[in-house]
């Protein structure tokens, strides 16, 4: 059934979630601020490895010369989609979003991590390769098995998160729901725009992003990632056009 894997994706990021509540009485601050480090930790290798092999080119004899590709567009797409993203607010906007939640989920206002837990959460399992390509694959074809496979991934992420900064975390799932739900519905009508070198570019650009997130977990906050989620837009947009202007903005491989 087409949506399953977004489904399947929700209710693993809710029992994380859950699960890791139960420990969250039972870690000691400093235990939180070692677990959420080493957590930015393995962040920032998804998110580094993955886009590297979007960007490097490995050539010559014994494959002994290592060098980039066509990083001039991708520059472009994250310093204009920044600046989008700034003008729009969107990290502001995320935030109210976790306040307006808070508000409704804590109504005895004791959890004052309820915002930081829903803001970063959310941004580690919304953004990324598997998300994209995983739902254009549930919408295109019906198979979920790449949503599956980030089901076990989020469901241990957010079990950490949960068990840190508490069930603001679990609401990480609605915008997990909405982004991949509406990425897989309209997948099959957009499957045109759609290219191997779309998909390609998309999930390299928001490895970049993932990688964000992990500094702003070791080092605290440095990154508004939620006001560079353009990017992501302009460079699917500048890879549509790169046949029609005869000009290579990407290179994938």
């Amino acid at each position: 059934m087409i949506g399953m894997g977004t489904i399947v994706n929700v209710l693993a990021i809710v029992v994380g979630g859950l699960i890791g509540l139960l420990a969250k009485g039972g870690l000691k601050e400093h235990y939180q601020s070692a677990v959420i480090r080493s957590l930015g930790l393995a962040t920032l290798f998804i998110g580094a490895g993955s886009a590297l092999c979007g960007m490097l080119v490995i050539s010559g004899e014994n494959l002994s010369t290592v060098g980039t590709r066509d990083t001039l567009f991708m520059i472009l797409s994250l310093a204009l989609g920044t600046l989008v993203g700034e003008w729009l607010d969107l990290d502001g906007r995320m935030e109210q979003l976790g306040v307006w939640l808070k508000a409704r989920a804590d109504r005895r206002g004791g959890d004052n991590q309820f915002v930081q837990g829903f803001v970063t959460a959310s941004l580690v399992v919304c953004i990324g390769a598997m998300a994209i390509v995983g739902s254009i694959q549930d919408g295109l074809s019906g198979d979920p098995s790449t949503l599956y496979t980030k089901s076990i991934l989020d469901f241990l992420i957010v079990m950490i998160f949960a068990s840190t900064y508490g069930k603001g975390a679990i609401f990480s799932a609605l915008p997990v729901g909405v982004l991949q739900g509406s990425v897989t519905l309209c997948a099959g009508l957009l499957s045109p725009v759609f290219s191997p070198e779309i998909i390609a570019n998309l999930s390299f650009l928001g490895n970049m992003l993932i990688f964000c997130v992990g500094v702003n977990l070791c080092f605290g906050p440095r990154f508004r990632v939620a006001n560079m989620l353009p990017a992501l837009v302009l460079g699917g947009i500048f890879t549509a056009l790169s046949p029609v202007l005869s000009v290579s903005f990407f290179h994938s491989f």
